[in-house]
């Protein structure tokens, strides 16, 4: 049986991630802090699995602990990285807490990778490496500019540690995949997007405001030069980019990379607007969103979507659920919070 390390494993992406994993065959160990997320989660991945995941909390930006626990548990035939701070608005507040978390923390990783002879990395990446794309829809070959936010630069930047960490050690392997925009919830809604506090992303605000929890929702700009004047990104089911690691983690231990650091556009092909997925959400649910128009927030870009040509054919991976699915599936998640 193959073992997998999912770090953020508690997570929105990564207890998703957890379910795919588990239901592939996997063993599953999970390390979280708790910071974004809470311990049920691991019931709620047993309910829909019939398996608990074994779990460690620790913040893994502890140079101690982490080296500690890779003493101790070192056969991992792949490890998925998705621990990080991911809120564009709040790290251009809190830049240094962005540096230090995203950064220390995979530095970290790779040197017990590195102690113990780990040669797997699937790392969460994102689309925001690629800042406001001059060309869209961005391909993995679109130029890395300068990022509009201290998360987006933590991504570059943690993409460059591990391209040189990987040309300095021998069999170390990497796939960064850069998603997109993650939405929606498993089909059983025992599992989805739950940000503690105030919601950073949209959607959550969006399903939050609808169950009465917020007042109103709040749409950064209707200014952008995009057709109904909202910001344009790419929604893909949190399911779809879960399955995304299935395929790049199994490509990975049997070798099939070409090179020993790959990169991947992890999204739609589609790039949808603010304004239509209020009213995609309201065509759905049959629910109305009170929502107000409210200044651009610092660090947003205008659109990006991505360009899913190689990823659709170098792992054989494509997204199956709709928009439609996403949203409806996210209202039945904070459906079932409520119940």
């Amino acid at each position: 049986m193959n073992k997998v390390l999912i770090t953020g494993g508690t997570g929105y992406v990564g207890s998703h991630t957890a379910v795919e994993f588990i239901e592939a065959g996997f063993e599953v160990v999970i390390i979280d802090n708790l910071s974004n997320s809470k311990i049920e989660v691991l019931d709620r991945i047993e309910k829909i699995t019939g398996v608990k995941p074994e779990f460690h909390e620790f913040d893994l930006s502890d140079n101690q602990k982490t080296a500690d626990f890779f003493q101790k548990n070192k056969n991992f035939d792949v490890i998925i990285h998705f621990a990080a701070y991911k809120a564009v608005g709040e790290s251009v507040q809190k830049p240094l807490m962005y540096y230090r978390n995203n950064l220390n923390s995979l530095m970290n990783i790779l040197q017990g990778m590195k102690d113990y002879q780990i040669e797997n990395l699937i790392f969460s990446s994102s689309c925001t490496v690629y800042g406001q794309p001059e060309k869209l829809p961005v391909t993995e070959k679109s130029p890395i500019i300068k990022a509009n936010s201290p998360y987006g630069n933590t991504k570059q930047i943690a993409e460059e540690i591990i391209f040189d960490t990987i040309n300095s050690t021998k069999n170390l392997k990497s796939i960064a995949l850069r998603y997109f925009n993650p939405i929606g919830a498993h089909k059983s809604a025992l599992i989805g997007e739950l940000p503690l506090g105030v919601p950073n992303n949209l959607i959550p605000y969006v399903t939050q405001t609808v169950a009465g929890i917020r007042e109103q929702l709040s749409v950064f700009g209707d200014d952008y030069n995009t057709p109904d004047g909202t910001a344009i990104r790419d929604y893909i089911h949190v399911v779809d980019l879960a399955k995304a690691h299935l395929v790049a983690s199994e490509r990975l231990i049997s070798n099939k990379n070409k090179t020993n650091f790959e990169t991947f556009n992890i999204g739609t092909g589609n790039g949808n607007s603010v304004m239509e997925i209020i009213n995609t959400f309201e065509e759905v649910t049959g629910k109305k969103i009170n929502y107000k128009i409210s200044p651009r927030r610092e660090g947003d870009i205008e659109q990006v979507w991505a360009d899913t040509t190689y990823a659709n054919k170098e792992l054989g991976w494509k997204t199956e659920l709709s928009l439609a699915d996403a949203l409806l599936s996210s209202w039945n998640w904070q459906k079932k919070l409520m119940s």
